[in-house]
């Protein structure tokens, strides 16, 4: 009796040590997660980029004031300027640079750089992947929020489990990894799970478990 009490006893022991592993893991892991900034600074300005689309307008010269596209070389040619490098500026330091090249032909030339089709630089796009209806890498957009790169790529799958979807985000040469809640977000009508992006995000959604 004695000895079976002892193996109760130990294996009564056993179980709470058990469970108590078990719970000190779950809290560490909770604390180790981090949910992603709900703020973001409005600091982020368009980096024009391959395949993307330009508006380009000369004031009072229509006869040089075009659409044209960046090539994949990153290049754009427009009338007087034959080629010039356009990805990896904005539109103002595009425009500027027009400006030089134009002031060979034109008396003071003001030029504005509009895009009209995004597709932007690989560092910029925002990457959308695993149980997303149509996973795909979009261009980022100033402000862009979880919410719009879920109606971009049409949702979540129904295999889809939201709550555990994470952003992958490099800063200061270091990545880190940001809990999002989808599910709230998209079921639940839950705004305050619409978190801000940033250029070069990656955001995952996994698989449900059962």
């Amino acid at each position: 009796m004695f000895k079976l009490q002892n193996v109760k006893s130990a294996a009564t022991r056993a179980i709470v040590i058990s469970l108590a592993l078990l719970i000190s893991a779950c809290a560490a892991q909770n604390e180790a997660a981090t949910s992603a900034p709900s703020t973001l600074s409005d600091t982020a300005e368009y980096i024009i980029g391959p395949e993307d689309e330009l508006d380009v307008f000369v004031w009072q010269n229509p006869d040089l004031s075009v659409t044209v596209p960046v090539r994949p070389d990153g290049r754009i040619s427009t009338p007087l300027v034959d080629d010039m490098v356009a990805a990896s500026k904005t539109s103002q330091q595009l425009a500027r640079d027009l400006e030089k090249v134009l002031a060979k032909y034109v008396k003071d030339p003001l030029v504005t750089v509009s895009v009209k089709t995004f597709n932007g630089p690989y560092s910029q796009q925002i990457r959308i992947v695993g149980q997303a209806q149509q996973p795909m890498a979009i261009a980022f957009r100033n402000r862009m929020t979880v919410l719009d790169a879920m109606i971009a790529v049409g949702g979540m799958t129904e295999f889809a489990s939201g709550n555990r979807a994470v952003i992958v985000r490099t800063e200061d040469g270091e990545q880190k990894t940001y809990n999002v809640r989808l599910d709230d977000l998209l079921l639940n009508g839950d705004v305050s799970a619409n978190v801000p992006l940033q250029p070069g995000d990656i955001l995952i959604i996994p698989e449900s478990w059962f």
